[in-house]
C-alpha cells in the first residue's frame, strides 16, 4: 500500500509539479479532485476491510487498523524518497490528507502519529494474545480520542482558518469550484507549524495508553496472586 500511495503520488506530481512539490497548491480541476477524494475513502475502506478481515474481535481489529495505517504511511514516504528523493528532510511540508479539508504539516508529523499508531497496536494485541481482557474504558476512549482531535488541528489548522476568513463556509460542499477559495489556496504558503499542541496531543494518546496498561497489568497480578 505504501508504494501504490507513492507511485500515485508521482504521477500527480509529474503533471502538476514538473518542477518539484512546493507550495503554494497548485489549482486542480473538481473532477480531478473529486477522483483524489474517492482515492482517500478507498484507502481508508482497505484498511478497514483488512482489519475485519484478519481480526477476531473489537480489539484486535482496532489494533490491526492501526497497526496498519501507522506501517502504510511510513513506507509511503520511503518509497517516495526511493522514486522522486523526496522529503530533503523530515522537516518538509506535505499534504496528507484532503478530507473534510487540506491537511497540511511537516513529514515529520505524521510519522511519529505512525509510530504512536505501531506503539498503541502493539500494547493492545501484546494483552489480547495474552489471553487478558481488553475492554477500554470511556475514560481512556475520551483521553485518546482528545488526543487525536487536538492533533487533527494542528493539521487542518491552516486551511480551516482560510474557509471560515473567507467566509466559504455556506460554500463549503462545493469549495473546490469556488474561485476565491480557489484563488487564496493558489497564493497560500503555510509558515509555521504548531509542534506545542502537537505534542499535547500525543501526550494525552501516551497517557490513555498507560492508563489502560497499567490497569490490564495489575489485573493479571491479581489474578497470578488469585
Amino acid at each position: 500500500m505504501g508504494f501504490l500511495e507513492a507511485a500515485v503520488v508521482v504521477y500527480l506530481r509529474e503533471l502538476y509539479y514538473p518542477e518539484g512539490f512546493a507550495f503554494p497548491l497548485k489549482r486542480m480541476a473538481i473532477e480531478k479532485l473529486s477522483i483524489e477524494y474517492l482515492r482517500e475513502f478507498s484507502t481508508i475502506a482497505m484498511l478497514f476491510s483488512l482489519s475485519i478481515v484478519a481480526g477476531k474481535n473489537f480489539p484486535e481489529r482496532l489494533s490491526i487498523f492501526l497497526y496498519s495505517f501507522g506501517i502504510w504511511d511510513i513506507f509511503y514516504y520511503v518509497w517516495l524518497k526511493v522514486l522522486l528523493d523526496w522529503p530533503s528532510s523530515l522537516l518538509t511540508w506535505d499534504i496528507l490528507f484532503l478530507i473534510p479539508v487540506i491537511w497540511v504539516g511537516p513529514v515529520l508529523a505524521p510519522i511519529i502519529c505512525s509510530i504512536t499508531m505501531i506503539g498503541v497496536a502493539g500494547c493492545i494485541l501484546y494483552f489480547n494474545q495474552k489471553g487478558y481482557p481488553v475492554k477500554i474504558r470511556l475514560s481512556e476512549w475520551i483521553l485518546f480520542l482528545s488526543g487525536a482531535v487536538i492533533i487533527f488541528i494542528t493539521f487542518v489548522w491552516d486551511y480551516s482558518r482560510i474557509v471560515i476568513e473567507g467566509r466559504f463556509i455556506s460554500n463549503f460542499m462545493v469549495l473546490g469550484t469556488n474561485p476565491a477559495s480557489q484563488e487564496i489556496i493558489a497564493q497560500y504558503i503555510p509558515a509555521s507549524y504548531n509542534w506545542t499542541l502537537f505534542a499535547l496531543g500525543e501526550m494525552i494518546i501516551f497517557l490513555s495508553v498507560l492508563l489502560l496498561w497499567r490497569r490490564i497489568k495489575n489485573y493479571r497480578m491479581n489474578e497470578d496472586t488469585a
